[in-house]
């Protein structure tokens, strides 16, 4: 455990609370992953990005993309845009975004975007599978910002070069742009993309228009004391407010030119406090079916994790 030769007395870090959980809660994957992060050095076998691979790779599928639940509100064996860019985002934490494993995802993508570039956040083949019910399946989806904006930052972040990237950005740059009326789910997607965009002064442009629409139509809590003020956006659950923390998840994004330093220290004063009892993080969207949140908890809290760490906040 992670508090080996720690002072009996000593209250547990939140890394070791977070331990806990994990190993009595999660996927392998997560297991790995949170291993990867934390346990570096703390006794045992070493942590490897070996691993965290060897465990996402189950989640894989023929086509190159990813299923199998990888996001727990969509089940079932086949690929999916939002499964697939949960994989990247794992491979970019792991610094093993690239190659042939990317090259393949990318040909995956290809198959399933609209003739603009674009993803949908679902595609049809989700029929017949369990899903959330607040996940619409339709025969002729749209394209989204949801599910392309954070797959085209990332693979830019990380210097991928494939077709598929030149109408999918210029679908996410219009996507961008022609925002008036948001959620903080799109807004988020948005600074994905943006965080990773080339054209760097035009992004920050962009990220200064919607940290300002952010603020005007209340879609960040800025004050974690005072929630009721801060009315939660149409079709979320109870109590789904989101904090300057989600959509500045590090010091480097540029959505954190949006909040003062009170602000962000408040935020993060407040992800501290959501630490449970038995160690995790909760979720705060809408819970459809036990298993998914009782998967979903561990991904939230190393991420949790991730971000105060990034902050610089002591985590043990």
């Amino acid at each position: 455990m992670a508090e080996t030769g720690a002072s009996p007395h000593a209250a547990p870090s939140p890394v070791a609370r977070a331990e806990h959980f994990v190993w009595l809660t999660a996927r392998v994957l997560e297991q790995r992953r949170f291993a990867y992060h934390f346990l570096s050095g703390s006794g045992g076998a070493e942590p490897s990005a070996d691993a965290v691979e060897t465990a996402l790779a189950a989640y894989g599928n023929e086509d190159g993309g990813y299923g199998h639940a990888l996001e727990p509100d969509l089940r079932g064996p086949v690929s999916q845009p939002l499964h697939t860019g949960h994989a990247l985002r794992v491979l970019d934490s792991i610094r093993r975004c690239g190659g042939q494993r990317v090259e393949r995802v990318c040909r995956y993508l290809t198959s399933v975007s609209a003739p603009d570039g674009a993803l949908p956040a679902v595609h049809p083949s989700q029929r017949g599978y369990p899903c959330a019910p607040f996940v619409p399946i339709v025969d002729d989806p749209p394209s989204e910002l949801l599910a392309t904006g954070p797959v085209v930052g990332l693979l830019h972040r990380n210097e991928v070069w494939h077709a598929w990237l030149f109408r999918a950005t210029d679908f996410c740059w219009a996507a961008v742009d022609s925002l008036e009326k948001s959620h903080p789910y799109e807004i988020q997607a948005a600074v994905a993309f943006l965080d990773g965009a080339p054209d760097r002064p035009r992004a920050e442009a962009a990220a200064d228009r919607l940290g300002r629409l952010a603020r005007e139509q209340l879609l960040v809590a800025l004050d974690p004391g005072r929630l009721d003020a801060y009315p939660v956006a149409p079709g979320y659950a109870p109590g789904e407010h989101h904090f300057a923390y989600d959509y500045a998840k590090a010091p480097e994004s540029l959505a954190r030119a949006w909040f003062t330093d009170e602000e962000m220290a408040l935020s993060l004063d407040h992800l501290e406090q959501e630490q449970q009892d038995d160690g995790g993080w909760p979720i705060r969207w809408r819970q459809w079916a036990p298993g998914t949140a009782l998967e979903a908890r561990p991904m939230v809290t190393i991420e949790a994790l991730r971000t105060l760490r990034a902050y610089g906040r002591s985590i043990g």
